[in-house]
């Protein structure tokens, strides 16, 4: 993470040099393009990829329409596995693929239901992200400041996605918390957990940053839900700190740091670690199919740069998205590589406290 700040100028030099014949060779005049987001239309994928949708549009050659369309299933690995079939050749640039952590997380632990190779993919965009888990108000009374202590003796139920999914993080980290927390599997977007926490069926959830912006802090300002904690954010150095898009809310480390049964050292604080950097830092990104050419890779990051350079996209990002940064070109594929690959004492651990806890082996 030390070289992020000299990756981030590589990618503006690049998008400097897409200019002329190179990033206008793809004409998507009168085409429509397809922005495949492999979850529900509730959740924070979907408001990511809406953001994005018409800003694309106005960016690419021919301004074409984008149109988002949703493809749940299986955590993500449905969608995903589709798009390991489809071809550049098949689509000639109307086809983009927009991932999250719970399509990266099957991957990294090998699940044998993974058909999809990121090796095989062309990224051209790269987005940071957050994360707030969050309670009602009558559970957030019983924290003693930051120590979490008083929350080991309820009863938790939560709808999620899966273990081996995105939800990884908080299930672990709720873990080593002593937190007693009982997820229900199989939904097929974090806004349908959102969801069963607004009818009373749950009774803790989190939301990635964009979907918390929109969707819970009304619940916040109303009174029916407390922030608990965020996930945090890195600094350039690598090290865990407060979320910029919420300064305000104290990190899962530091709830840690303050609640005896937790430690922010060891295995489990390494793997929980090595899995939110994976997840999180890098949670979103949008993908070219196999065998695109170089052309259309360049014109899509392009496209993506003059986006993120509009004078207005400071503001409606921070509204929509949070304050998190956006990334093309070489920075987009330094964070692939950071969002895909994890050390293997991680994912041992990791694949041991599936096995022991949920029964899920991964063979």
């Amino acid at each position: 993470m030390n070289t992020k700040n000299t990756a981030l100028a590589a990618s503006v030099a690049l998008a400097c040099s897409l200019t002329g014949s190179a990033a206008l060779s793809l004409d998507l005049t009168g085409k429509t393009v397809d922005f495949v987001i492999p979850f529900s239309e509730t959740g924070g994928s979907a408001r990511w990829a809406n953001f994005y949708a018409p800003l694309l549009s106005e960016a690419l050659p021919g301004n074409p329409t984008v149109v988002v369309k949703y493809m749940p299933g299986a955590g993500s690995t449905k969608g995903a596995n589709w798009f390991q079939s489809q071809d550049y050749s098949d689509s000639e640039g109307t086809l983009i693929f927009g991932s999250s952590g719970s399509t990266q997380f099957p991957y990294l632990l090998d699940d044998p239901r993974v058909k999809y190779e990121y090796g095989d993919w062309n990224v051209v965009l790269a987005s940071g992200t957050g994360g707030v888990a969050f309670l009602p108000p009558d559970l957030a009374g019983k924290m003693n400041g930051l120590d979490a202590t008083g929350l080991q003796d309820t009863d938790f139920i939560w709808g999620s996605q899966g273990a081996t999914r995105l939800d990884l993080v908080p299930l672990l980290g709720w873990e080593m918390l002593g937190m007693s927390v009982e997820p229900v599997f199989g939904i097929k977007g974090r806004g349908d957990g959102r969801l069963m926490f607004e009818r009373g069926e749950a009774n803790i959830d989190y939301q990635t940053s964009a979907a918390y912006l929109k969707s819970v802090v009304p619940l916040v300002e109303a009174g029916h839900a407390v922030p608990l904690m965020t996930w945090g954010a890195l600094d350039a150095d690598g090290n865990i700190v407060r979320d910029p898009t919420f300064p305000d809310i104290p990190t899962f480390k530091e709830i840690c740091e303050a609640t005896p049964s937790c430690e922010t050292s060891g295995d489990a604080w390494e793997a929980w670690k090595a899995f939110f950097i994976a997840g999180f830092p890098v949670q979103k990104m949008v993908f070219l199919p196999q065998g695109a050419d170089q052309d259309a890779i360049d014109t899509y990051t392009a496209a993506f740069n003059e986006v993120t350079a509009r004078a207005d996209f400071k503001e409606l990002s921070e509204n929509t998205l949070g304050v998190y940064p956006q990334m093309t070109g070489d920075t987009a594929q330094s964070m692939l590589k950071l969002g895909t690959e994890v050390p293997a004492e991680a994912k041992d651990f990791v694949k041991k406290w599936l096995l022991d806890t949920y029964g899920v082996s991964l063979k």
